[in-house]
């Protein structure tokens, strides 16, 4: 019988979540092994196609459960590569909000306040841009436009590219071919490498047991690289510490299956999982009204036609996001480019008869396709999704070769919930359809029910173990030693881009973290700068370096 591998850290997951503690501990001196279940792309591995088989499909994972589907990342450096790269911070009011518990659900210990150096550090390591007007894409500017026609305002957003690399391609969601993306496989991941840790694509974790000495066993399948359904072997390593990272639809799903053999999980393994409030709209734009009414201009003749260039979201609408509104009455309101596939299906046909994502009207605006406007809201909902028995292997039971699965996840949304989609709804068409610029119409919930890019909540860090999954320190409860640091870790929906949120809350974790490797016996210290060398964000941290015993 051979041995078995050992090491002091295995991380499950390399987005935001596993890439940031892979990063810090491999540099802190700890030996680190991440397990991804996803291939491994280089930049030049990004083909700019949709077909199955391209890296497209590769790096994508579609789950349909009962009520609302999640997209998710599929590929190393996880959700960081298929992400819109928005990076805005979360409002102040998001970490007093009480959700469906009735009381405030974050920590105590953390606020907008408390979590500022932390962004400071993940705003130096990735970096983050902040963009101006030039940068915007030409649905950004439109809808900036309308914005401003309607008496509203518009921001530009946060962004994590690099503008000067930037080729206004517009397949920036399915990775990027050029690295102007600043996805972790330009920062985090190299840096991690670069002190010794490795990385494993094509590993899909199972279950979790514990080992006699206190520390934990991990069984994984290996992936075939073409067909995600085919196992093509099998593995166990043990570590001292073990931190999940798979994402907020398959976090909850390895602790489940691993309840046989580790004993009850928390209540809130598999609990609680939000959406992040979101919803999407199409607005069909008449080029002639723009002209007119906004007295917009191209060189070309056209004023809009534009769906297909430039990038992710560019310009947001934030006047909604006031701490003095009451409860789910809160989003934002942001143009987004979402590539054709998802989209095309789930577009409804504005003011058509029901149903509108199929028939004649949806044709007749599929043939307008370079006229569309998508919309994307993030609102406040109720965290009611629920994770039922999990697959006998993976997240999901896998329906095609690549990208498509279902899910065991519940969702029924309240009233709560319906209520802030139809306060957002109604905004984005007083905007939109102001002085008849477009028609607009929410995409179809019938076909794969609600769809959140950015699942969150289903083991939530809190002070009470009745509503939460995790300590504050985002270690599981009753299971000391496995530490839950990506989407599934923050309390609930935010109401913007929750990937700087997620960033800092992993780093924020890290302290923690060293001390208990230092508790067993691992020499590893806390304090690296951030990949690129810079300190600055380190200086500001300084005085919580005392946590992991500096």
């Amino acid at each position: 019988m051979s041995a078995i591998e050992k090491t002091d850290v295995v991380i499950v997951g390399s987005g935001f979540g596993g890439s940031i503690p892979a990063y810090h501990l491999a540099a802190g001196g700890a030996k680190v092994v991440v397990l991804e279940r996803g291939p491994w792309l280089a930049a030049e591995d990004f083909e700019h196609d949709y077909l199955l088989g391209s890296s497209y499909t590769r790096v994508f994972d579609f789950v349909a459960g009962e009520g609302m589907s999640v997209l998710g990342g599929n590929c190393v450096g996880g959700g960081s590569v298929v992400y819109f790269a928005a990076m805005p911070r979360a409002p102040k009011f998001v970490f007093d909000r009480h959700g469906s518990i009735g009381r405030r659900m974050w920590p105590a210990e953390i606020s907008r306040d408390s979590l500022e150096p932390w962004y400071d550090r993940v705003d130096e390591s990735i970096p983050v841009s902040k963009q101006d007007w030039t940068d915007v894409s030409y649905a950004g500017g439109l809808w900036a436009a309308a914005c401003n026609h309607s008496g509203r305002t518009a921001n530009p957003a946060p962004v994590a590219v690099d503008n000067d690399r930037c080729t206004n391609c517009n397949f920036q969601m399915a990775g990027c071919r050029f690295d102007a993306k600043r996805s972790m496989l330009t920062n985090y991941l190299p840096a991690a490498l670069a002190h010794g840790a490795q990385i494993r694509p094509l590993h899909e974790v199972e279950r979790l047991e514990r080992t006699e000495d206190g520390g934990y066993r991990v069984h994984f399948d290996l992936i075939d690289e073409e067909d995600y359904r085919i196992h093509t072997g099998s593995g166990v390593i043990e570590a001292k510490i073990v931190i999940i990272a798979a994402g907020a639809g398959a976090t909850p799903v390895i602790l489940q299956r691993s309840e046989a053999a580790l004993g009850t999980m928390p209540h809130g393994v598999g609990r609680y999982f939000s959406g992040n409030g979101e919803r999407l709209n199409t607005a069909i734009i008449d080029e002639d009204r723009v002209r007119e009414v906004l007295g917009l201009s191209r060189e070309d003749g056209a004023v809009y036609a534009a769906n297909h260039i430039g990038k992710g979201p560019t310009v947001a609408n934030w006047d909604k996001l006031d701490g003095s509104l009451p409860e789910y009455e809160r989003y934002s309101l942001e143009q987004l480019y979402f590539p054709p596939g998802l989209g095309t299906i789930l577009a409804q046909a504005p003011g058509g008869e029901e149903p509108r994502w199929f028939g004649a009207e949806k044709k007749q605006i599929l043939e307008k396709w370079s006229n569309w406007l998508t919309i994307f809201l993030m609102t406040e909902d109720d965290n009611e999704g629920v994770f039922g028995t999990p697959p006998p292997t993976g997240n999901a039971y896998r329906i095609s070769q690549q990208m498509l699965g279902r899910g065991p996840l519940r969702y029924e949304p309240t009233k709560n919930t319906l209520r802030g989609w139809a306060l957002a709804d109604a905004d984005c068409k007083a905007i939109i359809e102001k002085d008849g610029l477009a028609k607009v119409a929410p995409w179809t919930n019938d076909v794969v029910g609600a769809y959140t890019v950015h699942p969150l909540a289903s083991c939530r860090i809190g002070d009470d173990p009745a509503t939460s999954a995790l300590h504050p320190s985002h270690e599981l409860r009753d299971h000391a030693g496995i530490f839950v640091t990506d989407s599934a870790s923050v309390p609930g929906a935010l109401t913007v881009n929750p990937a700087m949120t997620i960033a800092a809350l992993a780093e924020r974790a890290v302290p923690g973290i060293v001390r208990a490797l230092q508790e067993r016996g691992v020499d590893v210290k806390y304090g690296a700068p951030a990949p690129d060398g810079s300190i600055t964000g380190r200086r500001a941290v300084s005085k919580l370096d005392l946590v992991a015993g500096n």
